[in-house]
């Protein structure tokens, strides 16, 4: 409880933020006594806006004022300040405290065991921007930032409805970190809300200081490689989940929001396949798909073609293959490792260089090991080209966890293949698929809507149908409402 005494209040304040340099402290003196104080920190307040909207009231308040009952003093106090000012009441130390460290400048005045707290926060932050992990051709270019509430408006501007909720709740113990989960009501189902809210309110962590930090507390299988939680800084794919019945959690401080449940389908799905016309977007999609199986599984079959099945292969291609290999000391499953190996480091490497040097130090650093691995004899020429095709091919995913789950995977169906062949590679897939169709994120098949089967659903997967036939919900998401929109007739 906060005490009448000003000199303690402050003394309280200044043992609970010692070695704080960035609180300050200003007092408020008339003839000479300490009449109120204000606490704030630097760089998280307007100083400016301090002044004019909440010292310079005092000072003039407190040069009229006259003492009168503690009820009276609450409601002249809070009536010497504009109207447009937000003014709260707070009564205990600890609720004070957070106000502060919210941003908020806490005012202490003599006599009153009530401190008013004035939202005057102005931090710094970036303008918006356009997105740098998911490009498009044709579509808006703001993405998300690093200011919860610009996040929610960038929602709120697109959905202008009330019934998109967007319910508050803090997270770690030390940062208090703001968490906001958004979902249409009357389109998701309150089943999956109240599982997202119960698995967010068992998080016991000193700092969320990322929304990866949530993710993996509160997606199913942690051991699967295939992510549940799908993850995006631009504000329409959010929206467009919304839509579906999905849930969106938004982190403060963190420009990517998490949308769940995640299925494989909606992994392969990009911004572009619903700005274009449906025909060039179903054709790109098949595109994608058949660049997305090349980067699983090309490497691992031309190593088990080579190593077992040649006489799979036209002769006049075995006779270049055996040409090219000659001399090459290694099998074909070391060469494929070790090349992807060192693919992979090169990637690596690329992005943790600085944005000026990483791509050049990607691609001359490819040209270059890859040519002095064949001119040494190390490497064949044919498996410089799987391995470029594969890298190429890996790039082709619109949902980037999806590509590090694929690019994983090569290494131990490489292994599958270069040991058993061509039955390494279908065991393997056969474990993997059983593996897919067992996932369940949130109560959702994760292939869904091949596995369980849902015919109507089936308009958005393989193909892109025209919008007007997109009519369907997933029904594992949508709750009474399963349209997109009534069915129409020309």
């Amino acid at each position: 409880m906060l005490s009448p005494d000003l000199a303690y209040n402050i003394e309280r304040m200044k043992l609970e933020f010692l070695n704080c340099s960035d609180i300050m402290y200003r007092n408020c003196s008339i003839g000479g006594l300490d009449r109120a104080t204000l606490i704030y920190v630097d760089g998280m307040c307007d100083v400016l806006a301090v002044d004019e909207f909440v010292l310079q009231p005092l000072f003039e308040h407190f040069r009229s004022s006259s003492r009168v009952d503690e009820e009276a003093r609450k409601v002249e106090l809070k009536d010497i300040f504009i109207p447009s000012l937000k003014i709260s009441m707070a009564y205990e130390t600890q609720q004070v405290i957070q106000a502060i460290l919210r941003g908020e400048t806490a005012v202490f005045t003599e006599g009153n065991a009530f401190v008013l707290l004035a939202d005057l926060v102005k931090m710094e932050k970036r303008a918006i921007e356009e997105a740098t992990s998911e490009k498009v051709v044709r579509g808006p270019r703001d993405a998300f930032m690093e200011s919860l509430r610009t996040n929610t408006s960038l929602l709120r501007r697109r959905i202008r409805s009330s019934s998109l909720k967007l319910e508050c709740m803090k997270l770690g113990r030390l940062t208090e970190t703001e968490v906001v989960i958004a979902y249409m009501e009357g389109v998701v189902k309150e089943d999956l809300v109240k599982e997202v809210r119960s698995r967010l309110q068992k998080i016991e962590l000193d700092g969320i200081i990322h929304s990866s930090n949530i993710e993996e507390y509160i997606e199913d299988n942690v051991f699967s490689p295939f992510p549940q939680i799908q993850n995006t800084e631009r504000p329409d794919v959010a929206v467009s989940s919304l839509l579906e019945g999905k849930v969106v959690i938004i982190t403060d401080n963190t420009p990517f929001v998490l949308i769940l449940p995640m299925t494989y389908w909606s992994g392969l799905q990009a911004v572009d396949d619903y700005t274009d016309r449906y025909i060039y977007a179903t054709f790109v999609r098949w595109i994608r798909y058949t660049f997305v199986h090349i980067s699983l599984l090309l490497p691992s079959l031309y190593v088990a073609l080579t190593t077992y099945h040649l006489q799979v292969i036209p002769t006049p291609l075995v006779v270049s293959i055996a040409s090219a290999r000659e001399g090459v000391p290694l099998p074909a499953v070391i060469e494929a490792l070790i090349m992807e190996f060192i693919f992979e480091g090169l990637r690596e490497a690329g992005i943790r260089l600085p944005q000026q040097v990483g791509p050049a130090v990607s691609i001359a650093g490819a040209l270059v090991i890859g040519q002095a691995v064949v001119a040494a004899g190390i490497i064949s020429t044919p498996m410089v080209i799987i391995v470029s095709l594969t890298g190429i091919a890996s790039f082709a995913f619109p949902v980037y966890n999806l590509g590090t789950a694929y690019r994983m995977l090569r290494f131990p169906l490489l292994v599958a293949a270069g040991v058993l062949g061509f039955y390494g590679i279908v065991l393997f897939l056969i474990v993997l698929s059983v593996h897919m169709v067992t996932l369940r994120p949130f109560g959702v098949p994760y292939m869904a809507p091949y596995a369980p089967m849902s015919i109507r659903n089936l308009s958005d997967v393989l193909v892109r149908a025209p919008k007007s036939k997109m009519r369907w919900l997933l029904p594992w998401l949508a709750q009474g409402r399963t349209a997109r929109f009534p069915k129409q007739t020309k």
